[in-house]
């Protein structure tokens, strides 16, 4: 639907070449000698399908001014658009204008192209305006957020959809950024306890001490720092759901508290003797094998098998190329919409290198990549210098070229250490081993970051 122009102007010659010349850009113009005539205009036709899109009017006129006529028309319609034209090059005119809410000013004598391009900036932010509001609305649509043309990831989401309404308790598997926490939100929203809080804690990203406290609260004086009682996560997602990551980093005394509560439907406070009975959904996520950890004793099998009702696992994006183009896409244009600047473009050998790369860090990693890739790109278009350098350097390897990797996965399907150690030691590079941006980045506590750095035996490479 074509932009439909006001333009107001005291001379009627002004009036008359305005909307010839606008008419012939494609959009409905309406043109009045009266600022009081065209009020009254804004004023009837506010909600029909004939409400005025943008004002262009003289600010000097003697039966109103442009900046008192600037500020009526806002009061009758706040989103109204309005472009100003005066006579006098007046800095402080003009600033009073903007101020007032005006999007810009022209300056007679001025030239059609001025006037032209006034408008389809006004054109461009709503249109990117109206793309980022239908961008946070698909944020909140639950299974919809899930971009994916891959016949394996729709028979996950056709799981969780079926598992979604009700009470049973969720397990989701899979690789550090394959959208754990993303899918345990739609399962969320889409169930029965939808309009209720979702309550997301990441297990591995505090002490025990600190961790029991904040799931299951306190009572006064059960610690030092305790001065008064505190409500935890478990009773303020009371009729919601509590989303437990890294559940596979809990301590034994936790477990023993999270089996009871899923047992008995109840809690009691670190310090406290009274029960507290709670209605709420557990779903809990990994990325580490919790067979492996009951075989090893490092894990509760009585937990294990309450936790383990309904397993989802979710494929690595190197599983699911297919879906690569599509989320590339998407992330570009979600970035573009959030910064409010034109939506770019993917260049094609951009493309090729984002879709032959394995992609360690999985849907988070290629966000990561494209969120700076808007950030960087200078023209329309994102090319591959906008890309980390690991990504030309990984491909390039992996085509016989003189290029190396600062940690080599040859196996075909390398295990989830292997894949985390990777992507974590590619993060650290990135960030020139600068920790919690690197934690932040990963999605993890400072702490945890650090525990695996001596898991894995990673070091800064030598200068």
């Amino acid at each position: 639907m074509p932009t439909r122009i006001m333009v107001i102007d005291d001379e009627n010659s002004m009036c008359e070449f305005m909307s010839i010349m606008l008419s012939k850009e494609g959009y409905k113009v309406t043109a009045d000698t009266s600022p009081a005539r065209a009020l009254e205009t804004l004023s009837t036709t506010q909600g029909t399908a004939d409400k005025v899109d943008l004002v262009i009017a003289d600010l000097m006129m003697p039966e109103m001014s442009g900046l008192e006529l600037l500020t009526r028309a806002k009061a009758i319609d706040s989103g109204l658009d309005f472009i100003v034209m005066t006579a006098f090059a007046s800095v402080e005119t003009a600033i009073e204008a903007l101020k007032n809410g005006a999007f810009d000013y022209v300056t007679k004598p001025f030239k059609v192209d001025e006037v032209k391009l006034a408008v389809k900036k006004i054109e461009e932010r709503n249109r990117i305006k109206t793309e980022n509001k239908m961008l946070k609305e698909q944020l909140r649509s639950g299974f919809e957020t899930f971009i994916t043309d891959d016949q394996a990831m729709k028979n996950i989401l056709q799981l969780a959809r079926k598992v979604a309404n009700s009470d049973t308790t969720v397990l989701l598997l899979g690789e550090s950024g394959t959208g754990k926490e993303v899918l345990a939100k739609a399962i969320h929203s889409e169930s029965n306890r939808g309009r209720q809080p979702f309550i997301s804690v990441n297990c591995g990203a505090l002490p025990e001490t600190l961790l029991e406290s904040e799931l299951f609260g306190h009572v006064r004086g059960a610690f030092t720092g305790a001065v008064k009682d505190k409500q935890g996560l478990f009773t303020a997602a009371d009729s919601g759901t509590i989303f437990l990551d890294e559940i596979g980093e809990t301590s034994p005394a936790i477990q023993v508290k999270l089996l009871r509560m899923l047992e008995e439907k109840t809690i009691t406070p670190v310090g406290g003797t009274k029960q507290i009975l709670v209605d709420v959904r557990i779903i809990t996520a990994t990325n580490a094998d919790l067979e492996q950890k009951v075989k090893r004793g490092e894990f509760r099998p009585d937990l294990y098998y309450r936790l383990n009702v309904f397993p989802i696992t979710i494929p690595p994006l190197r599983q699911r190329s297919s879906d690569i183009k599509l989320l590339a896409h998407y992330f570009v244009k979600r970035h573009c919409a959030k910064l409010e600047i034109p939506e770019k473009e993917i260049a094609a050998d951009t493309l090729e290198l984002l879709e032959q790369y394995t992609w360690p860090g999985n849907v988070r990693q290629l966000e990561n990549v494209l969120e700076r890739g808007v950030l960087l790109a200078r023209g329309k278009a994102i090319k591959p210098a906008d890309l980390p350098e690991l990504v030309e350097k990984s491909i390039a390897g992996r085509q016989g070229q003189s290029a190396t990797q600062p940690i080599a996965i040859e196996k075909s399907e390398p295990d989830l250490e292997a894949i985390e150690r990777a992507y974590i030691f590619y993060i650290l590079g990135q960030t020139g081993w600068q920790k919690s941006k690197a934690a932040k980045i990963l999605g993890i506590d400072v702490s945890t970051l650090y525990r695996k750095i001596e898991k894995y035996g990673l070091a800064e490479p030598a200068q």
